[in-house]
Formats: C-alpha cells, structure tokens, sequence
C-alpha cells in the first residue's frame, strides 16, 4: 500500500511517534525525503511536533537539507521553536555551518540573537566551533 492511502486508512500514523518522540514528519524531513515530508504536512501533521531531538526543522537543520528547511519555513514552521536547553533551527544551523540554511531562517525572520541556556547565541555557536564566516554573517 502506498504511503499516501496508509495515512488516509488511517490519520492516527500522522501522530506516531518513536521511543525518543520522534514523528513520522521529523524522521521523513531528516532523512531527506522531500516529496514524504510534503505528503505528511499536506495530509495534516504537526509542522511544530516536537521529539526529545527537536522539531522537523531542527533536523534539516543539523542534517545540512535546504531544500526541506525552504519547504517547512514557506510551510509555516515555528522559528522559534526550541529545546529545553534554548537551542533554535538557527542554532543548529550555526553549529553545523550550514550557511544556506543559515540565510533562509535570518530572510524568513529567524532572531538571530536568541540565546540558549548557556547565554550563547547562533553567532556564538558558529564562533565557537570555528565558523569564522557563518559567525561574521550572523554577528
């Protein structure tokens, strides 16, 4: 059966989720599965959902996939969403150098001084782990 009738069979798959809390969605968008992750935004899950590992845009993010990022910001994920310990989609943007998706959560309003627990904003996180330029752009 495809993925599509699956989740009409049966609405409950949208809202699934793995030991560490991950859903569907935020395993399809990490995993770099663009038309998955279109079909289950469409079909109603929560763009915001949040696992023990963050949102689906938090694992774009880390993952380096702009194209998903694009996809999930035009969508209407929350920025802003973060982690226990403060951290945002443009943290993990920071700390992994992926500077396109850096520039797209900045274009779509992403704050960029935003602090984590540990006082530490995304310029911060780039700086500390040797992202001179990403660091600069974000400063």
């Amino acid at each position: 059966m495809e993925a599509k009738a699956l989740i009409e069979a049966n609405q409950d798959l949208l809202k699934a989720r793995d030991e560490r809390g991950t859903s569907p969605l935020i395993l399809a968008s990490y995993s770099g599965l663009l038309p998955m992750t279109k079909l289950l935004v469409e079909a109603g899950a929560d763009i915001n959902a949040s696992g023990t590992t963050g949102t689906a845009l938090m694992g774009v993010c880390f993952k380096g996939h702009a194209d998903i990022a694009r996809y999930l910001i035009n969508a209407g994920a929350d920025l802003e969403a973060s982690l226990p310990n403060g951290s945002t989609a443009l943290h993990f943007a920071a700390m992994f150098n992926q500077a396109e998706i850096v520039e797209l959560l900045v274009a779509a309003g992403a704050d960029a001084g935003a602090k984590d627990v540990d006082g530490l904003a995304a310029a911060d996180h780039a700086k500390k782990r040797g992202f001179m330029e990403l660091a600069e752009r974000l400063g």
